[in-house]
């Protein structure tokens, strides 16, 4: 029967570096077998399905996105030990480890893109992808312990890798304020803002200034997924009136009923954009039923739209249609 390699010290965790791993006792065959990936010269990774030595596997992420945010996440951390101290990850690679969506085409197995501020040589070897940026066009933050370029040069960065639509969805996604238990604000929480994705998008010699100005003018705040913000600029490309975002509904007597997605106020009509995690969770399943039942006791009319329906480019003529049963005229 195969040998099982021997563990390795808790203490290195799943990604981590070759230099790590001598001073911890581990041998250089250890290094060499085949339960550990080499993505990048002197970092190693173990298998995202391996079980670790306590005897527990890895919990799989839930969605697409997920899976490739967790693997780009796992790859990053290997590379974080072998990185130049004057470098930092940019472009779509930076864009998933801060969770942003991402798009269908994204490959957490392609080359990561890392940046240095000028003068630094931006690296070389296999695996990355790097750059030099000048300093006055980028910040950076930590994000979970990893050197990323802050969320709005994040953003301004990625204005000529991605088309408009998309730097509103990911503009839409770093400046939304997330809410808490019992649909709290936390502006504290909050990526960055408008006017800071404006200011670097301004920079003196900003590369694509025109590309950004132009997605800056559709970014809203409160938009809270990839479906929110497609629905959105969907519906203003047919010529709907613009929709309150994130709303706090209360009954009569001041009663918080529950968040809305889109409110038009004036018409009494609520859109709900349900992804597929409606659909899967029996808890969220059962409250959007009372939420609902709770706006329609308040003379709301509430229209439900799903993927299907904003992918398939029908759920602005179905929103359309109920803002006309309460008065509206185009």
């Amino acid at each position: 029967m195969p040998r099982h390699p021997r563990p390795l010290p808790h203490h290195l965790g799943d990604a981590f570096g070759r230099a790590r791993a001598l001073a911890a006792g581990v041998s250089p065959g250890r290094l060499r077998t085949r339960d550990l990936e080499r993505p990048f010269h002197g970092a190693r990774l173990a298998h995202p399905d391996a079980a670790n030595d306590s005897g527990e596997g890895i919990e799989l992420p839930r969605t697409p996105d997920e899976e490739k945010r967790a693997r780009l996440q796992h790859r990053a951390r290997a590379y974080a030990e072998v990185m130049g101290a004057h470098a930092f990850f940019i472009g779509l690679t930076a864009a998933a480890l801060w969770g942003a969506p991402l798009p269908d085409d994204f490959d957490p197995e392609a080359d990561l893109e890392v940046g240095t501020v000028y003068p630094h040589r931006a690296p070389r070897g296999r695996g990355v992808r790097a750059r030099q940026v000048r300093p006055h066009l980028v910040t950076t933050r930590v994000r979970d312990g990893l050197r990323v370029a802050s969320p709005a040069s994040t953003w301004a960065l990625l204005g000529g890798e991605l088309d408009g639509r998309w730097l509103v969805i990911l503009g839409d996604y770093f400046v939304r304020i997330p809410r808490g238990p019992g649909g709290r604000p936390r502006p504290r929480d909050q990526l960055t803002t408008p006017e800071r994705l404006r200011a670097a998008a301004s920079e003196p010699q900003r590369r694509h200034r025109r590309t950004l100005q132009a997605a800056l003018a559709d970014v809203r705040v409160g938009s809270f997924s990839r479906l929110e913000t497609e629905y959105r600029l969907d519906a203003a490309a047919a010529g709907l009136p613009e929709m309150e975002l994130d709303v706090e509904i209360r009954d009569a007597k001041g009663h918080l009923l529950g968040i809305a997605d889109g409110v038009h106020r004036r018409y009494r009509v609520l859109v709900e954009i349900e992804g597929d995690h409606h659909r899967t969770s029996r808890r969220q399943w059962n409250r959007d039923i009372e939420r609902l039942a709770a706006f329609a006791a308040e003379n709301w009319e509430v229209i439900r739209v799903t993927g299907g329906r904003v992918r398939g480019g029908t759920a602005a003529t179905l929103v359309a249609a109920a803002l006309r049963r309460h008065g509206w005229e185009r």
